[in-house]
C-alpha cells in the first residue's frame, strides 16, 4: 500500500506483515488436512537429529505421480472432464472402477502459483526422466 518509503508509516508495515503471516497460516491450516503432502520438514529422530532432511512440495508431488507402485496418490485428486471420465465416476458407485493416474499420460503439466526457479524445473525434469521415461 505504499508508493514509497516516504509514505510508509509503523501502520502500514505492521498491517502487511499480518498479511503476510495471515497467509502462512491459511497455507499451514490446508496442509494440515492432506495426508501426505503434509509437511516439507522430516525433523530425523530424538537420538539422531542430524537426519533431519528437507523435501520440496513439488519434488513431493513429482515422486508420487512417477510412482508406480502407489495406484492411487492420496492427495491428488482427479477431475472429470470428458464424457468418458463422467461415466466412469459414475458407474463408480456400483462397481470398482479405478479412478485414472496422473502418471498414466504421457504428458504431464505442473501449474504452480507463483512459478518455479530455474534449479526447480531442472530438479523435475529428471526426476521424470529417470521415473518415468517417455513422459513430457
Amino acid at each position: 500500500g505504499c508508493d514509497s518509503s516516504l509514505n510508509l508509516t509503523s501502520q502500514k508495515a505492521t498491517d502487511a506483515v499480518d498479511s503476510i503471516f495471515q497467509s502462512l497460516r491459511d497455507i499451514a491450516r490446508v496442509r494440515m488436512h492432506m495426508k501426505q503432502f503434509h509437511s516439507i520438514h522430516n525433523p530425523g529422530s530424538n537420538t539422531h537429529q542430524a537426519s533431519a532432511s528437507y523435501k520440496p512440495l513439488l519434488k513431493q508431488v513429482v515422486e508420487e505421480i512417477c510412482n508406480p507402485d502407489r495406484p492411487d496418490p492420496v492427495d491428488i485428486e482427479h477431475i472429470s472432464s470428458g464424457l468418458t471420465d463422467l461415466l466412469k465416476t459414475g458407474f463408480s458407485m456400483f462397481m470398482k472402477v479405478n479412478r485414472p493416474h496422473p502418471g498414466d499420460h504421457p504428458l504431464l503439466i505442473i501449474f504452480m502459483v507463483g512459478g518455479v526457479s530455474v534449479s526447480e524445473v531442472k530438479m523435475v525434469k529428471d526426476l521424470v526422466a529417470t521415473r518415468k521415461p517417455g513422459t513430457q
